[in-house]
Formats: C-alpha cells, structure tokens, sequence
C-alpha cells in the first residue's frame, strides 16, 4: 500500500505523434514553397461510370468523380507552367501536396492536416512546426471549407477555394484567412430570383442538401423572393446520411405539390443518390433549376436524361493553357501515389480519352479556370513578397519578409493586394471579398448525337443596374410552375384569404380601367376622355353623344319642319281670307301675331338638335322662352278681347275703350319685354354653355347645353307658366259666353293642353339622362305649340275651308 505521504507526479504528457496515414490517394510535388490542395476526388457513393465497383458499401468513398480530378490536374498544370517561367518566382520553386476529401466535411479535416504535415506525417507542425505549407487551394463544397479553414487559421495560412460559394463564408471576421475566386451565394440566389421572374415561375419548390451551403442558399433565396410574386410551395432537405425512407418523403412531397418547377442546391455528390431514387419513382413534368454546384455537371447530365432541359447558372468560364494536352498526358498509375485505402489498385489501362467524359470535357473550363486562378493568385503574392525592397516593406519597421524563412500570414498580407491573373494582366475579382457577381445562364440539352450538350443562353452580370442584370438570349424552356394559371389582360389579380401570394383569382377590370399586360397587380383608370374596351385591354376614346340627326334627331326634325309648314300654311289661309267675318271677328291682328310666334316655336325647336355649340345653347333657352311669351302674351291679349268684347255690351259698360289694338300691342309688348329682361340678366350673369356630361353614363361623353345658371331658367319656365295660368283663367270665365263661335272655350282647351304638356315636362326633364333631355325638351315644345296651332287654328280653318256657308257674321253671333 501506497504511503499517505508520498507525492504523485504529474504523468508526462504524451509524445505528440499522428494516428496513421491518411489513406486517400492523392498527388506530391517537392518544391521551395508547398501549395496544398483538397478535391471531392470521389464520392461517398457509387457511380455507374466507376471502375471501383468492387468497393464494400460500408467504404467511406466510393464514386470516381472525373470533374475534381481534371480540377486537381489544373493545380499541377499551374504550378509546371510557374516553375518553367523565368519571370516567376527567380531561383525558387513550387510544390504541392494534393489530398481527397471525398466531398465530406470530416475527410477534409484528414485532408487538411495532412497538408500540414512535412514529408512524413510522423513531422507534423502541430507537433514540430516544420513544414513549409505557405496557402491552400480548395475545397469546392462550402462545409468542407469552413472546416478547414479554421483548422488553418490558428496557422494563419492562408486558403483560396474554387467553389466554396457560401455566402456565410464572407465573414471576415470569423474567416480571416478565407479568400476565394467565385462569387458567393448572395450573387447566385438574386439572379435564381430573378431568372423565375423572368420565365413567370411563381410557384416552386427547393430541395436542398443538409449543409452550410444548402441552408445559406436558402435563407437567400427567400430573401430575395420576399415581396416578388413567387412564392415557395416548399423547401425539403436531403439528409447528410442518406435514408431512402427519408428521400420517399420527399420524393413524395414533390410528386403531391402543384408546383413544376425545382431548384436545387446540392453537391452533385449528395444529389446523386436522390435522384437515383427519382427516378425509380418516376415523377412527370417537373422542371429542373440547377444551382452552380451542379449545374456543369456532366456526370449527372449522361446518367439521367430527365434532367434535360435543366437551367441554372455556372460560375463564368475562362481559358486556361495547355490543359488540354495535360490531362491527356496522365496515366492513371502514375499519378496515384501507393495507398492503403480499400480501393482497387489501378492497372494503367484505364480509358481516360473518351471525349464526352467529364474529366476530358474543355468545352469551357469553369471550376479548373478558377482553380488555375487561384494557384497565380498565389504565385503572384510570392513574387511579390520575394521581391520587396528592404526599407519598402509592409511590415513592422518597413521590413520585407526572410525568403528562407516565409510565415504564410505574410503571405496572406500580399494576397489581399493581389490582382494579377495568370497573363499578368488585372484580374475580375477582389480576393478579399468575393469574385465579380458575373455568371452564364446553361441550359441542358442534347446534342444531334444524343450526348448532352450544356448551352449557354443567357447571361446574368451582378454590376448592371437593377432590372438588367439577366440578359437572356434563347428561350428554350415552355415549362410554368404557378399555384393559378396568369391572369391574362384586362384582368388582375386577386389574392385569396389566408394563400400564399402565388394563390390568387383572376378578377376582369372593372369598367374605365383596364389591364394590358399578364398578371397585373392592379387595373389602371382610363383618363377622363377615355374607356375601356369591351375586354378591357385598353382605354378607347368615349363615345360622344347629343341629339344628332339619327332617328330620334330627325323625327323631332320632321316634326318641328312640318309644324311649321302648317302654321305658315294656316297663315296664308288667314291672309287670303283676311276680309272674311270668322278672320275678321276674332281680331286678326292677333291672330297674325299668334302665328307668327308659333312658326318661331316650332323654327326654335330645331335648335335642340345637333352638337352643341356656345351659340346654340345661348339661343335655344333664350329664342324658346321668348317666342312662347310672346305667343301667350298675343292669346293673353286675345282672350282680354273676347272677354271685353262680350262684356261691354251690358249698359254703362265701356270697356273696350281701354282694350283697342294700341292697348293690345301695349299688353302684348309688355309681357314680351318682362321675358326679354330675364333673358337678358340671364345671358350676361351665366349664359347657358356646351359642356362634356359624363355623370350619366360613365362609357360616353354627353355634349349638352348647361343652363349655366339654374335660377334664371327655372325663371323663364315659371314666367311663362304663369301668363298660361292667367290665360287659362280668363278664358275659363269666358268659356259661357254666347255666340256660336266662342273662342275662349278653345283658349280654355289649348291653355289646358299647354299645361298639362309643360307639367309633365319637368319630372320627365330631370330624370332624362344624356340627348334625351334635349329631346324630352323639344317634344314638350312641339306638342306644346301644336296644341297651340290646332286649338285656336283648326276650328277656324274648318269653316273657312270645309264650311264657308257659316263664314257669315249672324252665324258667328248666333242669329237666326
């Protein structure tokens, strides 16, 4: 037993030592200055176009993927072309140390502290600090590069990735040593965003994978959408461990959903299975919106064709030297270093020359351009800290870095000035933040050969002003993915109670407005002259309306023409028998008067009729009002005489004396001049004007005569009403006077006609919308004035035409 007393010791912390090689195959070149580098050079699963098909299911990476390794063949083109060229980096030369992640997080974690390590992993720098790793290109998928990269920041060395877009990865301060040479996801989802506004798809879907970069995009995606009309129908994630059970669920979702169009964001590795399991199920109709992860994804577009018809944006291509004849070059047993992984040794018999395979593919080098970028960029930051002047230096004092003894943080400070591309020229993107939002719009199609065929069709530039970013240039797509079908012109929509804002009904314009293009939000109002068509697509000028010469027009013409015919007729009838007892007897003076005035009535009636004009109203109130009140003055002074005349006969009666032709036209003159008067006040306050009534039918312009001021025509009616009423009194008194011809029973009945024709007018006169008030008004002149003519006229015609054997003046008194 141990004595109380005695003192444990600390153990001894253990050797610091690795825990065995990392087993990936991966490629190594000796150099001053080592540039490491991570490529998805297989899958986590099989591929059908693999030589590794005898691999247990339980190995961690299975699928050849012949994308990444033409990306890890640029990186060894890049640093050869650097080591032969003179003008680079004089008397120094670059290595690389190339590693496999497998496309996982945990694998690019080996991968990059192998990188770390020297020659032999028992030399790490996390245990020794040897090794002379000065930066890192790579990794393509986003959650392996922000592993790495903060396995690399306590070491400050610096990494540049190809295809790591994440836009999380902009925060400098959480990744200091980040820089990359494509755009980040904020650039992507906004020209996704705008290109299914462009194509009309309102209603989607996104399936994404379960990573920093699938959450990320997403998160933008409904940024961006956010107050557009498209909506998400919904969003479903591929799980980082693949279960079918899961991806049936999804599969599901989709095939249930009314929306047509997907977009994904995913590797193409993690998608891969999925749509192996798609296609099991067989889902119709769908169309396909490819992120820039996959979307130059040939291994994807030759092993399903129902990706056909795909679009998406890729990261812009450029041109990268001599790859061509490069990758040709490669020998599948040389390059590949001895590996302990449970892969297949490769015979060097392998096919890498089919010119459709992914891995030959130069059609337009993407990612490998970026990737040939960013080993430059590095290059270029060496040369330059290898050339620093003592005195001129960015560090502390002015002082320049050890060439012998370079830290990568130093290293760092000149990447972040870099901008030089591979021919020296400036290049199109800021390591410090993030490469010139700038992307080709593709579209998967097959070529006459049946192989597929990636075409560009569009362009979408991040530096254009807004709304003119996208620039397509071929439509190829006639797939629509909306929760309602558009709402066509002269429609708009309406949202629907408690749906999403792509769930909406189709309500038609109302009248006056209309709608020109498809889905319009709103319906515009036609300006005041205007109105809708019948489909209510554009404003038409308004139908202009007044009592013109149509049928109603000419009938009140014909009439008020034929009127006055007559009552010239009966004038002239008149005149040839002026000497005649019935002429003479009832004051033909008068008579003449009467006539004349009643011509005028039915001439002042044709006034009404046609487009109105300043003259025309000012003379249709005012020839009217006065002409009938000198009518009614001259049957005024008419019925005084008869009344006088049979009344004077009773003895010490006289008179007649005060009733003589002077007193006559003296009346007669008078009540004239009181309607000249108010005529007069009215056309010098407010005279009647032509004005553009649309208050009674909103789809036509009514060109009428305003009154101008109400008072003063009201006034005029009732002036004239008022010498009818006293005129129909006087001769109601009269009415039993003797004699076989007692013309005041006829005034009696014509001032009765006049009334009821102007009483009836003014209900009938306000109600009367548009020409028809115009027409209500000459009519009620019309039969006011033929009530007039036959009344007084027709009797007296009668006998003088039909029975001239009473024309004598003992039948006229009634005598024997």
């Amino acid at each position: 037993m141990a004595s109380r007393s005695s003192t444990t010791q600390p153990s001894t912390p253990p050797p610091c030592s690795t825990h065995g090689a990392f087993q990936l195959p991966g490629f190594q070149a000796a150099g001053h200055f080592m540039i490491g580098g991570i490529f998805p050079l297989h899958y986590r699963v099989e591929l059908p176009i693999t030589n590794y098909t005898s691999v247990p299911k339980k190995a961690l990476c299975h699928g050849f993927d012949p994308r990444a390794f033409r990306w890890a063949q640029t990186l060894r083109l890049a640093v050869e072309q650097i080591n032969q060229n003179q003008e680079f980096l004089p008397n120094h030369t670059l290595g690389y140390k190339i590693f496999d992640s497998c496309a996982t997080p945990i694998t690019a974690l080996r991968a990059a502290l192998s990188s770390l390590n020297g020659p032999g992993e028992e030399n790490s720098p996390l245990c020794s600090g040897t090794g002379r790793l000065v930066a890192l290109v790579g990794e393509s998928g986003s959650s392996q590069s922000i592993v790495v990269s903060r396995t690399l920041q306590p070491f400050r060395i610096p990494m540049i990735s190809y295809f790591s877009t994440c836009s999380c990865l902009s925060n400098r301060k959480e990744f200091p040593t980040f820089f990359r040479v494509v755009p980040n996801d904020d650039y992507q989802v906004k020209a996704l965003a705008r290109l299914l506004q462009q194509f009309g798809w309102r209603w989607i879907g996104v399936v994404l994978e379960d990573h920093d970069y699938g959450r990320f995009a997403l998160q933008g995606l409904r940024r961006e959408i956010q107050g557009t009309d498209v909506c998400l129908a919904y969003s479903e994630m591929i799980p980082k461990d693949y279960s079918r059970e899961r991806v049936l669920q999804i599969l599901e979702v989709m095939r249930t959903s009314s929306a047509r169009v997907v977009v994904v964001f995913s590797g193409e590795g993690e998608l891969y299975p999925f749509l192996q399991e798609f296609e099991k199920q067989k889902i119709p109709g769908l169309q396909w919106v490819a992120s820039e992860a996959w979307v130059s994804a040939k291994v994807l577009a030759e092993a399903f064709p129902f990706l056909d018809g795909t679009v998406g944006f890729a990261v812009r291509e450029g041109r990268v030297p001599g790859l061509g004849e490069f990758v040709r070059k490669v020998n599948p047993q040389t390059p590949l270093p001895p590996s302990t992984a449970p892969l297949p040794l490769c015979t060097g018999k392998e096919v890498l020359l089919e010119q459709q395979s992914a891995y030959m593919d130069f059609s337009g080098p993407r990612v490998s351009y970026n990737v040939y970028k960013a080993v430059y960029a590095i290059a270029h930051s060496l040369h330059n800290l290898l050339s620093c002047q003592p005195g001129a230096g960015p560090f502390l004092n002015q002082s320049c870095a050890l060439s012998s003894n370079i830290d990568p943080w130093q290293l760092q400070h000149y990447l972040q000035e870099v901008s030089f591309n591979a021919s020296g020229e400036e290049v199109n993107f800021d390591l410090k933040g993030d490469s010139i939002p700038s992307y080709d719009l593709m579209n998967w199609q097959r070529n006459p050969d049946g192989n597929p065929w990636f075409v560009k069709v569009g362009l979408f530039d991040g530096t254009k002003d807004s709304g003119k970013e996208l620039v397509i240039q071929e439509e190829a797509i006639a797939v629509v993915s909306v929760c309602s079908s558009s709402c066509a012109p002269g429609s708009r929509k309406a949202v629907r109670h408690g749906e999403p804002l792509c769930c909406f009904d189709c309500v038609p314009c109302d009248s006056g407005k209309i709608s020109d293009q498809t889905d319009s939000i709103e319906c515009t109002v036609c300006p005041e002259d205007f109105w809708s068509n019948d489909n209510g697509t554009r404003c038409i000028p308004k139908t202009v309306e007044f009592l013109s010469h149509d049928a109603m027009g000419l009938s009140l013409t014909v009439i008020a023409v034929v009127g006055a015919c007559l009552t010239i007729a009966v004038l002239g009838v008149f005149l040839h028998n002026i000497n005649t007892p019935i002429v003479r007897i009832n004051n033909s003076e008068l008579s003449f008067f009467i006539l004349i005035s009643l011509t005028l009535c039915f001439l002042c009636a044709l006034v009404f009729v046609g487009e109105p004009t300043s003259w025309s109203c000012m003379l249709r109130h005012t020839a009217f009002s006065i002409t009938f009140s000198l009518c009614i003055s001259c049957i005024l002074g008419k019925t005084l005489v008869v009344l006088a005349a049979f009344t004077s006969t009773r003895p010490g009666n006289n008179i007649m004396r005060w009733l003589g032709p002077r007193q006559q036209r003296v009346i007669i003159f008078s009540c004239t001049l009181v309607q000249v008067i108010i005529c007069t006040a009215w056309l010098t306050d407010a005279p009647p004007f032509p004005s553009r009534n649309s208050q009674y039918q909103s789809s036509k312009i009514i060109l009428e005569c305003s009154v101008g001021s109400s008072l003063a025509f009201w006034c005029v009616l009732g002036y004239i009403s008022l010498l009818a009423c006293l005129c129909f009194v006087l001769a109601f008194l009269a009415r039993k006077l003797p004699g076989n011809f007692n013309e005041a029973k006829f005034i009696t009945f014509s001032m009765l006609i006049f009334c009821a024709v102007w009483v009836s007018f003014i209900p009938a006169y306000v109600s009367s919308p548009g020409k028809y008030t115009d027409a209500v008004e000459t009519f009620a002149i019309l039969a006011s004035s033929y009530g007039l003519l036959f009344c007084l006229f027709a009797p007296k015609c009668f006998i003088i035409l039909l029975r001239p054997e009473q024309n004598t003046k003992q039948h006229l008194m009634g005598k024997k």
